[in-house]
């Protein structure tokens, strides 16, 4: 399990209102989980002119087994710069917070290739993402390339950042309420705030606190802002054992605030 800067106390950092060794996605998962979410990015390629500097483009992007594939010209600028040299990376990003360095962000680094063999899979996996790009797709100046992914950078906002290394990456999974987790936090606020303010009291040691608000869920549970005297604080709990569908994370959540209703006496 990952360990995360804003969990750990650190000189004057106050202590953490929950058990940090609970059950949490890794970097990896939360890393492959972003991206598999997200259909475009920045590719970044070596230039030509002026030689050796770093060139961006917006690209889109598909994944097949966590490795980018991308249908591109052999006229744009970025394939010039693949064909002489196949060192890239590929930045994904978040977006829709009012602060940006807040979103989540990964980057993939490792060389960029044509796909020579296998090009049906790498056909199906883009198109499946980008079913309008099928007009083209056979044009002779086309072409899918592959970046196989060696290292990640992955950023989750302030505090939760690492290296993520090919192993990890190839090893994890996106997470299967990737897809959902927005719609169920978004519900979670406006429905059922009380009951955010009911799990902190009863299983963190955020017991004074005024209000809460859900910023995340997952197979292995859910994250809270806190709102203390203090100000805001994060909050982690864990589901009795992992989930896999939002039917599952609907029941965990509704078995956990029973338990925090008796626990509490409410």
């Amino acid at each position: 399990m990952s360990e995360d800067a804003h969990a750990r106390p650190s000189g004057d950092a106050p202590e953490p209102l929950y058990d940090v060794d609970i059950p949490t996605p890794t970097h990896a998962e939360r890393a492959r989980t972003l991206v598999a979410r997200i259909s475009t990015g920045t590719l970044c390629t070596l230039a030509l002119e002026p030689a050796g500097y770093p060139y961006g483009s917006f690209v889109t992007v598909a994944f097949e087994d966590g490795n980018p594939v991308f249908l591109i010209s052999r006229l744009a600028e970025h394939t010039k710069n693949l064909e002489r040299d196949s060192r890239a990376s590929l930045l994904v990003a978040e977006g829709g917070s009012i602060d940006p360095l807040a979103n989540g962000r990964v980057t993939m680094l490792g060389p960029c290739t044509r796909v020579e063999r296998d090009r049906d899979s790498a056909r199906a996996a883009f198109l499946t993402s980008h079913p309008n790009a099928l007009y083209y797709a056979d044009f002779r100046d086309f072409a899918f390339w592959r970046l196989q992914v060696a290292s990640v950078r992955y950023i989750g906002g302030y505090g939760r950042m690492s290296w993520v290394s090919e192993a990890e990456w190839q090893a994890a999974e996106p997470d299967p309420l990737g897809p959902s987790a927005a719609g169920t936090i978004a519900h979670m606020n406006a429905d059922h705030a009380e009951a955010m303010v009911l799990y902190c009291k009863a299983f963190s040691k955020a017991t004074e606190i005024t209000a809460a608000s859900m910023t995340g869920v997952d197979r292995y549970g859910f994250e809270m802002s806190a709102k203390t005297t203090e100000g805001l604080r994060p909050v982690r709990l864990a589901f009795a054992k992992p989930v896999s569908t939002p039917q599952e994370a609907r029941a965990a959540l509704i078995s956990m605030l029973k338990d925090a209703r008796n626990k509490l006496a409410c």
